[in-house]
């Protein structure tokens, strides 16, 4: 055997033993993930169906009575991540419901701009849904953070994620909306007049300035604007002075005939007369300008 043949032969048996070694370790995590997993629906008394070829668990808690969907459908979802002892993660509530398509619900920008987790698990159990239907997850750490965990979530190393799934039966983004202000002047004990534009306000003090107010009015306005969870959206000033037709589709539709100078309302405006989500308003009209 020549010097060539000894070294390729020894450089074959290197490859095969860190190849095995590398393989034996990545094994041993599935296997370690999977003991845990399996305690945990012991320990609660649960019965989890498991995906052979993924190793990942899930149980679908409601069918759902809607359609069917396919990666090609839009959907309405929300989902809460957390960990085996409970701790929630990152949760979008029922008053953000996400849309996307479903062939999209496994790519997830988490503290970043740009998608970079791909949890192939979350689709795979929404597509076993119907529209209306809920379903619990459970993704192995190796399916989910890994070894270096996250961070800016707390989560650990070699983490096992549950994640709660609920497809909404609706399918439009104005069902959306209407479902999500609805569940928000309901959580809110909120009294609203609805407008045919399906935007909601209530007047608290219609003002006694002399201009009305139409689209080629300049106001100044004290405004704060809050998503439907309540979270205040920062805005560089609490004051604006615009001409109406420059601002929101539904101040447009509203502030006319109903407010002058020194009135206040409350306005909560869907989607497609906002900036792509519903919003809440608290008004007050300093001044009109025409």
């Amino acid at each position: 055997m020549n010097k060539f043949t000894k070294l390729g032969l020894f450089t074959l048996l290197l490859a095969t033993v860190v190849f095995s070694s590398c393989k034996k370790d990545y094994e041993t995590i599935e296997s370690v993930d999977d003991a845990a997993i399996q305690s945990y629906l012991k320990q609660n008394n649960l019965t989890f169906t498991k995906d052979t070829g993924k190793e990942y668990y899930y149980k679908i808690t409601t069918q759902g009575t809607g359609s069917a969907v396919t990666n090609q459908d839009s959907i309405y979802y929300t989902y809460t991540f957390k960990t085996l002892s409970g701790q929630v993660l990152k949760q979008i509530p029922d008053l953000m419901i996400l849309g996307t398509y479903l062939g999209y619900t496994d790519q997830f920008a988490i503290n970043s701009t740009t998608v970079n987790y791909i949890f192939a698990p979350v689709r795979e159990v929404l597509t076993k849904l119907n529209r209306g239907g809920k379903a619990t997850l459970i993704m192995p750490s190796h399916l989910a953070f890994g070894k270096n965990g996250l961070a800016a979530l707390n989560i650990g190393s070699n983490e096992n994620i549950i994640v709660d799934l609920v497809m909404y039966n609706e399918s439009k983004r104005h069902e959306i909306d209407e479902l999500e202000i609805n569940k928000f002047i309901a959580n809110n004990n909120l009294t609203l007049i609805k407008d045919p534009s399906r935007a909601r306000y209530s007047i608290s003090t219609p003002g006694t300035g002399t201009d009305a107010i139409n689209l080629n009015s300049t106001i100044v306005a004290n405004y704060t604007v809050r998503y439907l969870d309540g979270t205040v959206i920062p805005q560089s000033s609490d004051q604006i002075t615009e001409v109406l037709t420059n601002l929101y589709k539904g101040w447009q539709l509203i502030l006319p005939g109903k407010v002058t100078a020194g009135g206040k309302l409350r306005l909560v405006i869907p989607s497609d007369l906002a900036n792509g989500t519903p919003l809440d308003f608290d008004i007050e009209i300093v001044s009109v300008t025409n």
